[in-house]
């Protein structure tokens, strides 16, 4: 009896050892680990119109650059304007010694002065003796003479004219002129200098710039594209609600307030470099661009109405092509192959694979696979912008 009592109190110890120890793991037990899901931000795709533009090297040119140049030889008598000044159209800029084509146009002067003096004396010869041979009194031959002598000396009448003209024509060369309007260079031959056909024949350059030219060249690639988007350049297109204007930047990197518009493109590809000449127009009231330099032209070369744009930094580009992460309604990230467009400002166009409302990963993609479910927290383009 003594024995089974003894083995009730182990089992009643036992039971509460049990029971405490039960107590204790249930009291330290901690709540299981629920894994976060990984938040990523997103962007709601959104459909707007882009330009596309593409950058060059262009360089200025002056709308007209003209040489002023000796028509006639002479010694350089003067100069009658202040170098790197504005200058008007038919205004006198140098003097050559005049006096041996004074002389020459004085000597046609008086040609022509002798030469009607004549034509008169033979005018009258032949009114008088044109009545005389009616009449008999004269011989066919004194008739013949008359005449001939009259039509000889009309026709010195018309030499001398030419040669009268031609001498004032030259003396007026000695007073060299400005063809147009525009500012004027250094000269180019010192006073007194020899100039003309055996001398130094250029003078002076003038410069007409209110009005610039700029140069660039595109590539055959360019032209293809812009071909596939029905852009001729150069051309106007009255179904296009654009044009084409190009933007310069200055020399200390600021941006030409004015715009210019392309006015030409080459029809035909330089073999050796694989590109074509294309100008454009622009306003340049204020001498802001020089001729001669160079300048990084921005071109406008095409507008995506109502396309789909992201940033760049959302767009995966593998040897398969290019991906980007979608969330579905879910919360789900789909990775989903797109057509990438032209690239503008740190954006891609997307030309096939999205749909407008669509939510795509534009930060903490890195760390995505597909089919994986994350918390997306939605980003507006212009909040980027903001935090930038």
């Amino acid at each position: 009896m003594r024995s089974i009592g003894r083995k009730r109190v182990w089992i009643s110890l036992l039971i509460i050892v049990a029971a405490a120890v039960a107590a204790i793991v249930i009291f330290h037990r901690s709540e299981p680990e629920v894994t976060p899901l990984p938040t990523v931000e997103v962007e709601p795709v959104e459909v707007d119109d882009v330009n596309i533009y593409g950058e060059f090297v262009g360089r200025i040119r002056a709308q007209q650059f003209v040489e002023v140049r000796a028509r006639v030889e002479g010694y350089l008598e003067s100069m009658l304007f202040a170098e790197g000044t504005y200058i008007n159209k038919g205004q006198t800029l140098f003097v050559i010694d005049p006096r041996v084509y004074r002389a020459n146009a004085e000597k046609a002067k008086a040609r022509l002065n002798k030469a009607r003096a004549v034509a008169r004396k033979a005018e009258r010869d032949l009114a008088r003796i044109r009545p005389l041979y009616e009449q008999n009194a004269a011989s066919q031959l004194d008739y013949d003479n008359a005449q001939a002598a009259d039509e000889s000396a009309k026709a010195d009448v018309v030499v001398a004219e030419a040669e009268l003209t031609q001498a004032e024509l030259t003396l007026g060369y000695t007073s060299v002129q400005s063809p147009i309007s525009g500012y004027i260079s250094e000269r180019s031959a010192d006073i007194g200098t020899l100039v003309g056909p055996g001398g130094k024949s250029l003078l002076a350059t003038v410069v007409k710039s209110d009005t610039v030219r700029v140069d660039f060249s595109m590539t055959s690639l360019d032209y293809l594209k812009s071909k596939s988007r029905n852009v001729n350049f150069g051309q106007n297109d009255s179904s296009r609600t654009w044009d084409p204007y190009v933007t310069v930047t200055l020399a200390d990197g600021s941006a030409y307030p004015h715009r210019g518009i392309v006015d030409f493109a080459d029809p035909q590809v330089d073999p050796k470099t694989g590109t074509f000449s294309v100008r454009a127009e622009m306003p340049n009231p204020d001498r802001a661009l020089l001729p001669g330099q160079f300048t990084k032209v921005k071109l406008l070369m095409d507008i995506r109405e109502d396309a789909i744009a992201v940033p760049a930094k959302a767009v995966e580009i593998e040897k398969g092509g290019a991906y980007i992460y979608v969330v579905r309604p879910d919360s789900v990230v789909e990775r989903r192959f797109i057509e990438t467009g032209p690239e503008f400002d740190n954006n891609f166009v997307v030309e096939r694979g999205l749909a407008p409302g669509e939510l795509i990963v534009t930060e903490g993609y890195h760390k995505l696979k597909h089919g994986m479910k994350v918390a997306p927290a939605v980003v507006k383009p212009e909040d980027e912008v903001v935090n930038e």
